[in-house]
């Protein structure tokens, strides 16, 4: 969003919705979204382990990761294989610790809860690399904006937990602008201001939910919404508050004197794992003495630009950050752009330039997630995407492997926004660990069909339909180099749709989206 200042539901899943976990309040279905089709099942209560199945880490670095998983709770952890230095909490499933020597390993996760058990193979990857899957998280500022604060922070990660999301790999809490307050006289690192009085305490208090915590900074003497930046005109890095965009927006440029070094030892001491570094436009020095400064400090810190990185730099960023804002920033609508906004379809549609930039390690970002309770303060609103377009928005998303960063009240997730973001089949083309962003390969009148290629040599094929009313397409496959007998799964149903000879027919709502993975057939002999 930008900082400019700012179907039917089956009886079955009529039934089930009751059973979705939500944090501490009940939270209703939004009239807008009322009768539309909830479409994913709900997990088992036999245990499930979810998220990625690689993790990145450097040598040496502090080492943290929950085993997302989801069934009946209580649920005990062990995992085979794991490296000197590591441990797991064999309650929680929080994983810490260090390891000193480079190299790849694979361990095996076990769940067990009182209902029966599930394994899952999982590599380590400690090298030069962290990010090899887009990081999943929140962000603070499609809800709170200048009204964050330490308490709501905390309060949002508890409610990733409680939520049951952590559970499906949602793992980032991030705050984004208007933390900052002054530099330390004797350091000259960053400070933070009244609303957040221990930096420390909160990532420390995050880490202990197994969650990682991510900070927001710019390059500029000023940033967007008119706090200190990471430079000044003055040696002792004073700064001048101003209450009017009009005044300061004249020091949203560098100053003389950079604490590039300063900010970021800061951020490690406290603890953050993630940096989100805002200006305009993204230039290459500013990148590479952030990211250089980051890497100093020993703590691994996933480093994501900000905003509308050009182009023409994208190989040199993907040396250097782990991930790259596309675009301006994104607002909770299908299809109406405004001056200093950009609609989900303007945006999720024009990455097509961007996909070969994409790896594991980093990846390109079209903004963040506009669905459940947005807005920029204490006066949120329910998402203006319908249901059909949220379920396009969240295919989009993960097929073009972006970081997905919720900016919604996590304590006001209603059934649908939970259901949404909780489809492990979904979630898994988003987390797949070949990294690769998927690719518009066919356009049939109103159809965009997408196809990602997965690791396990499967694809996920993706079809939105951009028109005014329901379509249904017939998909020649062998077009799509996908000849020969393939099986189809309907991901967001988590449904068998059977084996295809050629032609795979799917009917798409009006600004809705099918995501299915394609897998082929073993020929018989």
């Amino acid at each position: 969003m930008a900082r400019h200042f700012l179907r039917k539901i089956s009886p079955l899943t009529l039934g089930a919705l009751s059973f979705i976990a939500a944090p501490a309040q009940s939270v209703p279905l939004p009239a807008s979204v009322q009768g539309a089709e909830i479409r994913t099942p709900l997990p088992p209560a036999t245990p499930r382990i979810n998220g990625p199945n690689i993790f990145g880490v450097t040598a040496g670095a502090d080492f943290l990761y929950a085993i997302p998983a989801t069934g009946q709770r209580p649920m005990s952890y062990t995992v085979t294989g794991l490296p000197a230095g590591l441990s797991v909490n064999e309650s929680t499933g929080i994983i810490t610790g260090k390891i000193k020597t480079k190299g790849e390993y694979k361990i095996t996760f076990k769940v067990k809860n009182a209902l029966g058990s599930a394994e899952k193979a999982f590599r380590i990857v400690v090298g030069d690399k962290i990010a090899l899957t887009p990081p999943m998280g929140w962000n603070s500022w499609n809800c709170w904006a200048q009204a964050v604060s330490q308490d709501k922070v905390l309060r949002s990660a508890k409610a990733l937990v409680s939520s049951g999301l952590a559970s499906h790999g949602w793992m980032y809490v991030n705050i984004d602008d208007t933390w900052q307050g002054r530099r330390d006289p004797k350091t000259l690192a960053l400070q933070a201001n009244d609303r957040f009085p221990d930096m420390k305490k909160l990532c420390a208090d995050i880490h202990g939910l197994g969650l990682k915590a991510g900070i927001y900074s710019s390059p500029w003497i000023t940033t967007y919404a008119g706090f200190n930046g990471g430079s000044s005109e003055e040696s002792n890095g004073s700064w001048v508050a101003f209450k009017e965009y009009k005044d300061y927006q004249p020091y949203q440029r560098f100053g003389k004197y950079a604490f590039t070094k300063q900010d970021a030892n800061q951020w490690a001491q406290w603890g953050f794992d993630y940096l989100k570094y805002d200006w305009y436009p993204n230039d290459i020095p500013h990148t590479k003495e952030m990211s250089e400064a980051l890497r100093a400090t020993g703590r691994d810190i996933v480093f994501s630009l900000s905003n509308a990185a050009p182009i023409e730099h994208a190989e040199a960023f993907g040396k250097l950050a782990n991930s790259w804002r596309t675009t301006g920033d994104m607002w909770d609508t299908w299809d109406e752009p405004g001056p200093y906004q950009h609609s989900v379809s303007e945006i999720g549609f024009n990455q097509d330039a961007w996909t070969d930039h994409a790896a594991p390690g980093h990846f390109n970002d079209p903004d963040m997630l506009v669905i459940g309770w947005v807005g920029w303060g204490d006066n949120l609103h329910y998402t203006r995407l319908s249901a059909a377009e949220q379920y396009s928005h969240i295919t989009l998303w993960s097929v073009l492997a972006s970081p997905l960063l919720i900016g919604c009240d996590l304590e006001r997730l209603d059934p649908f926004t939970l259901n949404l973001l909780s489809n492990d089949e979904v979630i898994a083309v988003n987390q797949d660990a070949l990294g690769k962003q998927g690719k518009r390969v066919s356009t049939q009148g109103s159809i965009d069909v997408y196809k990602k290629e997965l690791e396990d040599g499967s694809c996920a094929l993706a079809f939105f339909n951009r028109g005014d009313v329901t379509h249904v397409i017939n998909t020649k496959l062998d077009r799509l180099g996908l000849g020969g007998p393939r099986k189809a799964r309907d991901l967001w149903r988590q449904k068998d749709l059977g084996e295809f000879k050629g032609d795979l027919k799917v009917s798409v709502e009006a600004h809705s989206a099918e995501l299915y993975r394609i897998v082929s057939v073993p020929a018989t002999k």
